[in-house]
């Protein structure tokens, strides 16, 4: 049995920092895992220009209500659903995910979550597990599953690589030429076709 596990930003929504750093006016917010392999860092940096400017989970919820699928992600979604189980496996965060996975349809979606202080403050964040895409993947070929993966970030690599098949979706040409032996596809309808051709 095939499960298909997907990232979220930049493969079925637009990425929620980059938003937030448009709507906020902050282009350092801009960085995101394309740029920084190191989760922990990335995101530990992010807080602390939060707390320089003196925003918190509010601010960046509205932004996300504002956010909605990639033209065909929704489409594409359901046809797969149709199929393959899937899981949407990110590290974004439970505080955040909510109002997109609305707009998908509610799929299913492994992710992480934040600490937030009665004001509203981002104080933390909470990984579910440590390299949580790939411990996810294995732990789902660990019970019986092959893994098709899609991702477009250093931080899938892991899972993408993992599995039975893997590919890029929408990644930089830095990861691409990092990762000649990966298939890399632009467009909803070349993903489907290299997912159903690997569930032959």
């Amino acid at each position: 049995m095939y499960i298909t596990c997907l990232d979220l930003e930049g493969v079925l929504v637009p990425e929620i920092w980059i938003a937030f750093a448009e709507a906020s006016g902050i282009p350092e917010l801009k960085k995101t895992t394309r740029d920084e392999p190191d989760y922990d860092k990335l995101m530990t940096w992010r807080l602390g220009i939060l707390r320089e400017h003196g925003l918190g989970l509010k601010e960046i919820q509205e932004t996300i209500a504002k956010i909605d699928p990639i033209p065909g992600a929704k489409e594409f979604l359901d046809e797969l659903r149709s199929f393959s189980q899937v899981i949407i496996i990110s590290d974004t965060f439970t505080q955040f995910a909510k109002p997109l996975m609305e707009k998908l349809g509610w799929p299913t979606i492994f992710c992480n979550s934040l600490e937030v202080s009665p004001e509203g403050e981002i104080t933390g964040f909470k990984m579910r597990i440590d390299n949580p895409k790939f411990a996810t993947v294995k732990a789902l070929q660990s019970i019986g599953f092959d893994t098709i993966a899609s991702g477009d970030s250093y931080n899938d690599l892991g899972m993408i690589k993992a599995s039975k098949a893997g590919f890029l979706f929408k990644s930089t040409d830095q990861i691409k030429a990092d990762n000649p032996e990966l298939p890399a596809f632009e467009t909803y309808a070349d993903l489907m076709a290299a997912i159903k051709k690997a569930m032959v």
